[in-house]
């Protein structure tokens, strides 16, 4: 997968690997709170992110590590992620099976 942030190349096995990584802020990885194909969260306010655009991804982990996007979690997570760790984990993401959906015209 290519950035359109400048970031590295993403490589899904690496991501994959990265997401099993347990963060020192907060002693969870991708997967406790996301699930194994991120189409699982733990709790239901958290997002979906198996089949998500790689571009949202990379683009929300980069904002949440410099700062310009606050979670309380996430924040903590992205802060030590560096350029290719983002892109890995962006890409192995984006290459899940999508259980996201269109609510044009749901309301």
């Amino acid at each position: 997968m290519s950035s359109s942030a400048g970031l590295p190349e993403g490589r899904i096995a690496e991501g994959e690997a990265q997401a099993n990584v347990k963060g020192q802020a907060t002693g969870q990885s991708c997967i406790d709170c996301h699930g194994a194909d991120g189409n699982q969260p733990l709790d239901e306010t958290y997002p979906k992110l198996g089949g998500q655009y790689y571009d949202y991804i990379e683009h929300a982990l980069v904002q949440y590590r410099d700062g310009r996007r606050e979670h309380a979690l996430m924040s903590q997570q992205a802060a030590t992620l560096d350029d290719q760790q983002i892109a890995d984990l962006a890409a192995y993401f984006a290459s899940r099976p999508s259980q996201l959906r269109d609510l044009h015209g749901a309301h």
